[in-house]
Parts: structure tokens; C-alpha cells; sequence
């Protein structure tokens, strides 16, 4: 009878009992321990080749050609049939986790739905809330779905990887009146609070406001200008803006960084040119369609929503309406006199910036 030995056991076998690979002889328990089948081309390779799974081997070129994996579970899926949150996201799916992250009430942080736009005009702002302190918990998003998603579909719930026990609450872009008028801020809050969530107090919540750069100017030229006006005011009023959004110079270091003062608007613009392409800036530049002032605290208090909208307002219309000199000689106390909103004004009361008329306030939450 033909025998031979096993390259890897040192076993004799019959010959016919042994596979051949890569020029050499291997019983079957060798064999498997030592390869795998590739689940696409039915390939043999090593097992330490194995660019797939335990459960789903790939070859190399498999892998590279046809294959990619789920961004939520690792797992291999087919170049087509892997599934994307939206046209902008380039983190792939398997179907199973697609359908549980669109059917889960809080989204993967990457989720980007078409914007639905609220109001009537040409400036939208766009509201990430941050809230902590109750649990990245689907039941208590569900609620608060509910209430702002009542009459349209207002917000979204996103996980976000920087809370310790929250998730974040983002708005579709609404104009200011809408986010004033219509936008059910009021009930949203007090579901929030009820459920057992903080922001402000949380400490480790922001709240973002998105504006839309066409708001600026129609060309890129004359957009870039308002831009660089507004990162001008922001550092020129720097000490101001700090007490306004009640964080701590650590905080905003960490996330809401300064760019840096210039003498004035065009150096600014140049300084920005030059490189600093973070999004945890104090105006973060990253996106294509928008710019987003990160330098607010977090807060469930209505009062102090509305009152940072329309801060945010006002410096975009003094951008916008004011040339580069003008902007230069524009103190903060000519600034806030030109506030008639009385939430605007309340708050900044409180906080001791509207022209040295402080007022007793009630705490953040």
C-alpha cells in the first residue's frame, strides 16, 4: 500500500488519505487546523491569510476586489450588498445592522438624513443638543421623538461617543422664527429634564448651532469674507463669548478651540487658508454646507436655547452688513445694544453683559 507522512503531524498515512498544498502533504485534521476555504473564490489558503472571519474566510484578493465589512459588527459584507446611512457616509452595513440602526430610535453617529427645512427665509440653523446623565436609552428617546416629532418630523437622536450616559438630540435647519414659534422646544426640554437628564449640569454636553453658508453670499469669495468677520468678532470678544456660553477655558480648549487672534478680518481669512482644519474648533469650518458654532454649553433651559440663536443671528447679520473696518471698531457694548429680543437681552442680563444691567437668574440645567 502507498504510504506517506504527514508535512505537519509527522503521521503515516495512506497516500490517498493526505491532500496536497503548496506542494506538500497534510492529514485532515492538519489541514484544517492549518487552512481555510475562502467563502467567495473557494480558494484554499493558510489560515493566517485569512483577510475574513473564523466563520467567513476571504483570500486577499477577495477581500480587496468584492469585499468590505460592517462598520457596527465586523462582519464581511459584499461590495453590493453593503448599506449606507446616507449618499455623504462612507461606513458600509450589513443588512442586519442597517435595519436595526434605521428602525433604533437613537442613530449611529454617522447617521445624516436628507435635511427637512423648516420656516420660511434664507438663513437655517441647524441644533445639535447634547444631553447626559440618564442612559443612551431607546425608551427615553422614544419619548422625547415623540413630543418633538408631534405635529412634523422636527429632530433625530444620535449616539455620541464623547457623553458618558446620553446621546445627542439634532434638529432638521429651521429659520430662527420657527425655531422661536414652532419648534416644540418648551415641551422637549421638560420631557428631557423629566426623564432624568441634565446638560448644562452634566459637564460634558455642548450645544452646536449649524448655520447655512449660502446665508452669506451666493459666491464662495464673498462667503469666505463673512466667514472670516465672523471668526474675527469671535476672538476679538473672546472674553465676552466665554462667559456667554458658560463653559471653561479647559472645555473650550478641548472642544471648541480658538483659532487664534488677528489684527483683523483679511489676516484672519489667511490664517484659516493656512490650516487649521479640526472641527473641534469654536467655529468649526468642516463642512461643506455649513459652519458650526461649537462654543455653547449644553442646557435644557428654553430661555437659553432661543437666547444663543439668536446671538448667533446677530453675528451673522453684523458679518454680513458690515465691512471688515466696521466690524474692527465694533465694541461689544455697541454690539448688544443693538439686541431687541427679549430672550436675548434676558440672558444677557445674566450673565452681565448687556451694558452693566445684571438681573437675577434662574440655574442652568
Amino acid at each position: 500500500m502507498n504510504q506517506a507522512i504527514c508535512n505537519e503531524c509527522g503521521a503515516e498515512y495512506s497516500r490517498e488519505d493526505l491532500t496536497e498544498f503548496r506542494g506538500e502533504l497534510y492529514c485532515e485534521e492538519c489541514l484544517n487546523s492549518l487552512t481555510v476555504i475562502c467563502q467567495h473564490c473557494g480558494d484554499r489558503i493558510w489560515r493566517h491569510e485569512n483577510e475574513g472571519t473564523e466563520d467567513f474566510p476571504l483570500c486577499d484578493s477577495c477581500r480587496e476586489n468584492h469585499y468590505t465589512y460592517c462598520e457596527r459588527c465586523g462582519q464581511p459584507v459584499h461590495n453590493d450588498r453593503a448599506n449606507y446611512l446616507s449618499d455623504d457616509d462612507d461606513d458600509p452595513y450589513c443588512s442586519s445592522c442597517y435595519e436595526m440602526i434605521c428602525h433604533n430610535a437613537i442613530k449611529n453617529y454617522h447617521y445624516k438624513p436628507n435635511p427637512i427645512f423648516y420656516g420660511g427665509g434664507t438663513r437655517f440653523f441647524g441644533v445639535e443638543l447634547e444631553i447626559d446623565g440618564a442612559g443612551e436609552d431607546t425608551s427615553s428617546a422614544e419619548e422625547i421623538l415623540e413630543v418633538g416629532n408631534y405635529k412634523h418630523d422636527h429632530i433625530y437622536c444620535k449616539h455620541d461617543g464623547s457623553l458618558e450616559n446620553g446621546f445627542e438630540i439634532v434638529t432638521h435647519p429651521m429659520t430662527l422664527n420657527y425655531h422661536t414659534n414652532s419648534m416644540p422646544w418648551e415641551e422637549l426640554l421638560e420631557t428631557a429634564r423629566h426623564l432624568g437628564y441634565k446638560s448644562h449640569q452634566a459637564e460634558t454636553c455642548g450645544l452646536h448651532i449649524h448655520v447655512n453658508r449660502s446665508t452669506f453670499a451666493s459666491s464662495d469669495a464673498d462667503q469666505e469674507s463673512a466667514i472670516a468677520r465672523i471668526l474675527y468678532f469671535v476672538e476679538k470678544n473672546w472674553n465676552e463669548l466665554l462667559i456667554f456660553s458658560r463653559r471653561t477655558e479647559y472645555q473650550l480648549a478641548k472642544w471648541a478651540a480658538r483659532y487664534g487672534y488677528k489684527d483683523n478680518p483679511c489676516e484672519m481669512k489667511e490664517h484659516i487658508k493656512k490650516g487649521n482644519r479640526n472641527r473641534y474648533t469654536c467655529v468649526n469650518l468642516t463642512n461643506e454646507s455649513t459652519i458650526e458654532f461649537r462654543i455653547f454649553r449644553g442646557t435644557l433651559k428654553l430661555n437659553t436655547i432661543i437666547a444663543t440663536l439668536q446671538l448667533v443671528n446677530h453675528i451673522c447679520n453684523v458679518a454680513i452688513s458690515l465691512s471688515d473696518e466696521d466690524i474692527r471698531r465694533l465694541s461689544w457694548s455697541k454690539f448688544v445694544s443693538r439686541v431687541t429680543e427679549p430672550e436675548l437681552i434676558q440672558y444677557l442680563k445674566e450673565r452681565r453683559l448687556y451694558i452693566n444691567e445684571p438681573t437675577e437668574s434662574e440655574e442652568d440645567i
